[in-house]
């Protein structure tokens, strides 16, 4: 799979953008792990192209890390063009627009999937950004507003005669959020329409080897994209890689390994930031990651974990947790 002149490889499985989730450590490590490609966290162009300090911070990226893409949002056509050309100079191999966010706060000032409800906008934007810039253009959306207006084929089409180079989809309406299943059925009638030509991207509910596999050989889709199913559990890329490549499990990665992955995230956030942001901004991670599940009476020790505010006292917490059962 190609995405303009990127060469992706065959079955290829992508990190999806998520806020305060995809920084430039924790995107190195899935990397590491197996990932084909990792998104940025999302940037406003309207913070962008005012320079503020913190959403600038986002261009950060390293040769390590490539093939990378950098997303941006916005609603406004002029500012989104700024803003995509100040991407362009930080050097991503693509830029993604976000056209599917769903939270409040974005959607409900009509960016991220807000777009939806407006696609003459969304088309104006997405071809003024394509002609602003040389590097290839790319677009994650969503199925459709909610329900009853899943406009998704024929969006696909619009979007690709905007001149995009890839869509990504996730498999939901904004009105349905994260909740609900996400429908692959209306992906693979997208990538199955004889009209498209660019490579289609399926998001949505991917938390195993078994489903990525599933994608690809149900759906057709050109390549994967993993979200909330890698916060906390970045060793998904090696599970799903093994998985592809040999059509077997890969053998059981142990509680103790899992634990190590665990203690670089939070010494790889410290250092990016400092003590007690990073640990705060690693609590995310530790919340999510499936590694603790099942264990029992685990309440008062997962409080106290989220708690802690120095590494210290956080590593001695991690001392003291024992799996179920012993791999």
């Amino acid at each position: 799979m190609k995405i303009g002149n990127i060469e992706l490889g065959n079955q290829p499985v992508f990190l999806a953008p998520m806020e305060d989730v995809t920084d430039p450590a924790f995107r190195l490590m899935c990397k590491k792990f197996g990932a084909d490609m990792v998104y940025t966290e999302f940037i406003s162009s309207d913070a962008l192209i005012r320079y503020v300090n913190k959403t600038t911070e986002k261009l950060t990226i390293c040769d390590e890390e490539r093939p990378v893409a950098i997303q941006i949002y916005g609603r406004e056509t002029d500012a989104m063009v700024d803003a995509a050309r100040i991407v362009e100079e930080a050097n991503p191999n693509i830029l993604d627009i976000n056209f599917g966010c769903p939270v409040k706060k974005v959607a409900g000032k009509g960016a991220g999937s807000g777009m939806l409800q407006n696609v003459p906008k969304m088309l104006e934007i997405t071809r003024a950004v394509v002609e602003a810039v040389k590097i290839p253009v790319t677009v994650k959306t969503r199925l459709g507003w909610d329900a009853d207006n899943k406009i998704i084929v024929e969006l696909a089409e619009q979007l690709q005669d905007c001149g995009i180079a890839a869509l990504t989809i996730h498999g939901r309406t904004r009105a349905q959020m994260y909740t609900g299943e996400a429908d692959w059925n209306l992906i693979g009638e997208v990538k199955n329409n004889p009209r498209m030509h660019i490579p289609i991207i399926g998001n949505g509910d991917v938390t195993s080897p078994q489903r990525v596999k599933e994608c690809f050989e149900r759906y057709g889709v050109d390549a994967v994209m993993i979200g909330r199913g890698s916060i906390g559990r970045p060793w998904i890329f090696k599970e799903v890689k093994h998985y592809l490549e040999t059509g077997e499990e890969l053998p059981p990665l142990s509680f103790e390994w899992k634990m190590q992955v665990l203690r670089e995230e939070v010494l790889s956030s410290v250092a990016r930031l400092d003590e007690r942001r990073g640990i705060v901004h690693i609590r995310r991670h530790l919340a999510a990651t499936p590694l603790f599940k099942g264990i029992p009476n685990f309440r008062e020790t997962r409080i106290a974990m989220l708690r802690t505010e120095t590494v210290k006292e956080l590593f001695e917490i991690f001392e003291t947790i024992t799996p179920p059962e012993r791999e």
